[in-house]
């Protein structure tokens, strides 16, 4: 019986074990073939070596017949007989040998690339919708080297600590970035999709680093590439339905590999400055095919951001009719803003189940999600998975930055005195300037701390003269309740009238899902305030203090109208998974009018430009104190919302559809002595629609008016977005040459668009100085409609990415009964420009919100 279970064990111990292949790959010179496919023929197994050409396998002893492939390179094969020991072979791989068709081509004659190049266009829609379903998993390793990194960046000096902290030499020189991934993908026609990552490794993190895997298919007719920012408008296809039109071919020659004939094409831009790919994609004959491609991406192929972008894919079947992606190597340059970096992302596919059974609803919002325990694995789970063996800097990179996340991770946790001595103690130039950001730690609690810098909420206005408002934040997270609480307390002082007007409120933010992301998504916030403050007649206007305050002293523009209000308010939202958001909001005012204290410029000349403290362009005279109560709703929804999902929380990503907002104010009289009576409403659609090579096209329309307008003061009229300078505001969102209530009103109907359309570099490509400088052009228009006597509608062209930041357009303001008038704005658009746009509207917003 012992002897039995003995040779069941030692049975068991050799039927379960796996030996390890590895290897180099180089060329007949020598030199080593970085990212090279090896691939277990007869399987779906396979690996890719690393940037020094080796590899590694792990395999159950057997039998098998191992196959080395490079783009450009002949493939190579080698018989192993895998025992229970590991085993090592190398292969050199002489250059591809081209043998050319017997054809004659004559003098104007064709190519043979170009009927190569038809019959694969033919078949491009069959093998792009041939799949339709299917399951993988992807290994993704990241690495991005920095070549050099100045003292500073973007005008900002990198302090020591952080050079240190990312690894680099005295020179700027090392690895910024390292990460490992492995994640499964699920798909089925015609358009679900979805990304579950099992595992997630970042050297010197314990974040989730870039796991997603670029799905880049040169069987789509425009090819995404990333995201949208390396170029909106996408790029075309070397096998596209129009091809044809944008790209030049040239034969080089066929090979034979396991007896199938593929025909090299070089493929060649026929413009610079489109957006375009160069370089070699391999067909298969008869079947038409890709079989493997070496495609470069640079800037005259309208590539952002990046420098250059090197795709190289090999193509294996993985049934007897269907071929998949089995590597694919990303590389990227970058020489931007003093920094100069380098990178590769490879991906390895394995484990391909052409015929899945999904589960009901497995397809849901979640096209993201992460492993509860997705950065949790030991090191010795990525030795046993890694298909892509680890060079020595990267092994030294992983040690060296791993330790000093834990050591860092141990006294965060267990030394709070620590923590106190990072933040220092409070400076004045912090209370001044920068701003006080600090966080109380104990261990029975922590809170945090924020308190406007107090020069930067300095502002001038012809009502309060100088005026000071800061505002004073404590923040704290109740775990148990899921609930985020915050005190919020704001002061204003005017010099010149020295009015004091100070008001506190608390919010209450509570995450549904936060604690389990498998609820549905979920978010919903509460809050009360009341006291005395100082608000525009318009409160929602982008119109802020430092705009009006350089507009004012230098040129006697005094736009911002202001009034002081008692008020207490309340009010509830609440967000859906669906992409539902409902708002509600109950307020008392008694609103007490105020007049200019100052008449103070810089440049008298300007003086008579001052105007009353109210809308001249509605008003006469100044409004008389009264009380209202006031009901605010709204509601929007963005169909088709989707959702990264964390291991604790989840994240919208938006849609393809658009967002729908209807909103809705009541005004109610005889309570608290309220003076007020109407209703207002309006419905809105909005959004950004991506024509790919015809250009990016953002619009708003807005539908309302007023249903009942029995007793309407001027504070709750309908307004619309103006501006009076030559600094653009918000796009699709505001009128650039309208002054801030000139078409406030309390009609039964209006109709508001805004409507631009950003070309990405589809004319601005033609024009020599602007496709180098890659400046593209913009235009729209902005159009009000409240009665056929009141109608309004100005058109502007532009140019926009100017130095990536910049934007400036001609505006024609139309006008019934009026000349039309034209201007100019200067804003932000571009590269950079629209980050900025995004940064400006989070803080008008936050502004705004601050009641």
């Amino acid at each position: 019986m012992q002897k039995l279970i003995l040779f069941i064990f030692i049975f068991q111990v050799f039927s379960a074990s796996a030996q390890k292949i590895e290897g180099t790959v180089k060329d007949e010179q020598g030199n080593v073939l970085p990212f090279a496919s090896i691939l277990v023929k007869g399987t779906h197994l396979g690996t890719t070596s690393n940037n020094h050409g080796e590899f590694s396998i792990t395999l159950a002893p057997g039998k098998y017949v191992i196959e080395c492939r490079y783009v450009g390179y002949m493939s190579q094969e080698k018989q192993i007989n895998l025992s229970f020991v590991d085993e090592t072979i190398h292969f050199v791989l002489a250059q591809q040998k081209l043998t050319l068709k017997e054809v004659v081509i004559k003098e104007g004659g064709e190519d043979p690339a170009y009927e190569i190049i038809r019959q694969a266009i033919k078949k491009r829609p069959f093998y792009e919708k041939q799949v339709k379903a299917f399951e993988a998993k992807i290994y993704i390793k990241g690495i991005i080297k920095l070549n050099n990194l100045p003292d500073q960046f973007m005008g900002k000096k990198i302090p020591e600590e952080d050079r240190n902290q990312m690894g680099l030499d005295s020179s700027g020189k090392g690895i910024i970035y390292l990460s490992e991934s492995e994640t499964k993908v699920s798909a089925q026609e015609p358009n679900k999709f979805k990304l579950e990552i099992l595992s997630s490794r970042v050297s010197g993190s314990n974040g989730f680093g870039f796991d997603f895997p670029a799905f880049i298919s040169f069987y789509k007719n425009n090819v995404n590439v990333f995201a949208s920012k390396l170029n909106p408008r996408g790029f075309v296809s070397p096998i596209a339905d129009g091809a044809l039109n944008f790209y030049k071919y040239k034969f080089l020659g066929s090979f034979f590999e396991d007896g199938i004939m593929v025909n090299t094409i070089k493929v060649i831009p026929r413009h610079n400055y489109e957006p375009l790919f160069s370089g070699i994609i391999n067909i298969t004959e008869n079947d038409w095919r890709i079989y493997s491609c070496d495609l470069l991406l640079t800037k005259t192929s309208q590539l952002e951001i990046l420098d250059s972008l090197q795709i190289k894919q090999i193509h294996v079947p993985v049934t007897d009719d269907i071929w998949r992606i089995k590597s694919q190597v990303l590389h990227f340059t970058f020489n931007q803003f003093k920094l100069n970096a380098a990178g590769n992302f490879v991906n390895v596919y394995s484990d391909y189940n052409m015929d899945p059974h999904f589960p009901k609803n497995y397809f849901n919002r979640v096209v993201i999600k992460y492993d509860t325990a997705v950065n949790k694995k030991p090191h010795a789970y990525w030795d046993s998975i890694r298909p892509v063996p680890l060079e020595p800097e990267e092994i030294k990179d992983y040690k060296t930055k791993d330790s000093a996340f834990a050591v860092r991770k141990d006294s965060t946790s267990q030394n709070i005195d620590s923590l106190r001595k990072k933040q220092g103690p409070l400076k004045i130039s912090q209370v001044l300037w920068s701003g006080v950001n600090r966080t109380h730690s104990s261990k029975t609690n922590t809170y945090q701390v924020n308190f406007d810098p107090l020069l930067k909420t300095l502002q001038y206005n012809t009502v309060e003269g100088l005026a000071i408002n800061p505002s004073l934040t404590v923040s704290k997270r109740i775990s148990k309740l899921n609930t985020k609480v915050t005190f919020i307390a704001d002061a204003r002082y005017g010099f010149s009238n020295r009015h004091f007007n100070p008001w506190a409120g608390f919010v209450f933010n509570n995450k549904g899902d936060a604690l389990d992301p498998d609820q549905k998504f979920k978010r919903q916030s509460f809050f009360i305030a009341g006291g005395k403050r100082v608000s525009q007649f318009f409160k929602e206007s982008d119109l802020d203090g430092l705009t009006n305050s350089i507009a004012t002293l230098l040129y006697g523009q005094n736009d911002m109208k202001l009034y002081e209000n008692y008020f207490a308010k309340t009010g509830f939202t609440k967000r859906w998974e669906s992409g539902a958001r409902f708002k509600i909001e109950g307020e008392y005012e008694d609103r007490l009018p105020i007049n200019n204290s100052t008449d103070f410029i810089l440049n008298k000349k300007w003086l008579y430009r001052f105007t009353p403290n109210y809308p001249v362009e509605i008003l006469s005279s100044q409004f008389s104190r009264y009380q209202a109560v006031v009901l605010h709703t709204s509601f929007s929804i963005k169909p088709g919302q989707r959702y990264i999902q964390f291991p604790k929380s989840k994240v919208a990503i938006g849609s393809k559809f658009p967002t729908f907002t209807l909103n809705y104010s009541k005004g109610f009289k005889n309570i608290f002595g309220s003076d007020v009576d109407f209703d207002k409403w309006s419905f809105n659609v909005a959004d950004n629609m991506n024509l790919k090579l015809a250009g990016l096209v953002k619009y708003s329309l807005t539908l309302g008016g007023f249903l009942n307008s029995k007793s309407v003061f001027i504070q709750d009229y309908q307004h619309f977005y103006g501006n009076t300078s030559h600094v653009a505001k918000e796009y699709v969102h505001s009128f650039q040459n309208v002054s801030y209530y000139g078409f406030s009103n309390i009609s039964s109907f209006y109709a508001e668009l805004h409507l631009e359309h950003h070309s990405n570099g589809l004319l601005t490509n033609k024009i020599p100085v602007f496709k180098k400088l890659n400046w593209n052009l913009v235009e729209g228009t902005n159009a009000i409609y409240i009665n056929p006597d009141t109608k309004y509608a100005e058109v502007f062209v532009g140019l926009e990415n100017i130095f990536k930041i910049f934007r400036v357009d001609c505006v024609a303001g139309f006008q019934n009964g009026f000349k039309p008038v034209y201007t100019y704005r200067i804003g932000f658009g571009g590269l950079l420009g629209d980050v900025m746009n995004i940064q400006r509207s989070k803080k008008t917003n936050k502004v705004i919100d601050k009641w």
